[in-house]
C-alpha cells in the first residue's frame, strides 16, 4: 500500500475518522476556550502593568511582573506537567479544564507582553489630546489608546493564537485525548511506518486550522484598514 492509498484507506475508515474527528473536537476546546481565558488575562495584566505607580498598586504590578517572568521563562510542558500532577491532582477534576486553565495561563503572559507593547506604540500625543479635552485617564484608555492600540496587536496576537493551537498538541504526552493521541492509536500495533499516513493526515488537520485562522486574522485587518481609510 503507499502512502496515497493509505491516506484513502484511512478516510474510507469509520473508526479511524471517529477517533480524528473526536481528537479534534478536544483540540479546537481547549485552544478556543485557552484563547478566550488568555485574552482575558493577559488584557487585565498588561492594564495592571501600565497602571499608574502608587502604593496600592505594588502589589498587583509586582504579582504580574512574576507572572509574566515565570510563565514566559519555563516549558510548556513543564507548566502542564505542574497542572495536572501537582495543583489540579484531587479526583474527578476534568482532565480538559486543566489543560485549558494550564495553555490560558501560558498564552495570558505572551498576550499581556502584546498588548502591553501595542499601547505603548500609540503616541503619547494621543494620551496628552485626550486628557486635554477634560477625559479622564481611564477614559482616555479606552476610548482613545486601546482602539488605537488593538490594530497594532492583532497580527501578535494571531500569531500567539496559532501558536497556541499547535501547542495543546503536548496534551498527548499525559494521555489527554486529542488529535496527535488519535494519531498515535491508529498508527500503533504495526511497523513505525505506519505512522506516516496518520501523522499526515493530523498535520493536515492543524494546517486547515491554522490557514483558516490566518484567513480571518487578514480579514480583520483588512476591515480595520478601509475602516482608518474612510
Amino acid at each position: 500500500m503507499n502512502f496515497f492509498e493509505g491516506i484513502k484507506a484511512l478516510f474510507s475508515n469509520s473508526e479511524y475518522m471517529d477517533m480524528l474527528l473526536e481528537g479534534l473536537e478536544t483540540t479546537l476546546l481547549i485552544s478556543i476556550a485557552a484563547a478566550v481565558l488568555g485574552l482575558l488575562l493577559g488584557t487585565i495584566v498588561a492594564l495592571v502593568n501600565l497602571a499608574p505607580n502608587n502604593p496600592i498598586m505594588w502589589l498587583p504590578k509586582a504579582l504580574c511582573k512574576v507572572y509574566v517572568t515565570v510563565i514566559r521563562g519555563t516549558p510548556m510542558a513543564l507548566q502542564l506537567y505542574i497542572m495536572f500532577y501537582v495543583i489540579f491532582t484531587f479526583r474527578g477534576f476534568p482532565e480538559v479544564v486543566t489543560a485549558i486553565i494550564a495553555f490560558g495561563i501560558n498564552s495570558g503572559a505572551y498576550v499581556a507582553e502584546n498588548i502591553r507593547a501595542g499601547i505603548l506604540s500609540v503616541d503619547i500625543g494621543q494620551t496628552e489630546a485626550g486628557r486635554a479635552l477634560g477625559l479622564s485617564s481611564a477614559t482616555t484608555m479606552l476610548r482613545i489608546v486601546i482602539p488605537q492600540a488593538i490594530k497594532n496587536v492583532i497580527p501578535t496576537i494571531g500569531n500567539e493564537i496559532i501558536a497556541l493551537i499547535k501547542e495543546t498538541s503536548i496534551v498527548s504526552m499525559i494521555g489527554m485525548f486529542d488529535l496527535t493521541m488519535a494519531a498515535k492509536i491508529i498508527g500503533s500495533g504495526n511497523n513505525m511506518a505506519s505512522y506516516i499516513i496518520p501523522m499526515s493526515v493530523v498535520a493536515l488537520f492543524y494546517l486547515a486550522i491554522v490557514y483558516a485562522l490566518t484567513l480571518v486574522i487578514k480579514l480583520i485587518e483588512r476591515r480595520l484598514r478601509a475602516g482608518d481609510k474612510r
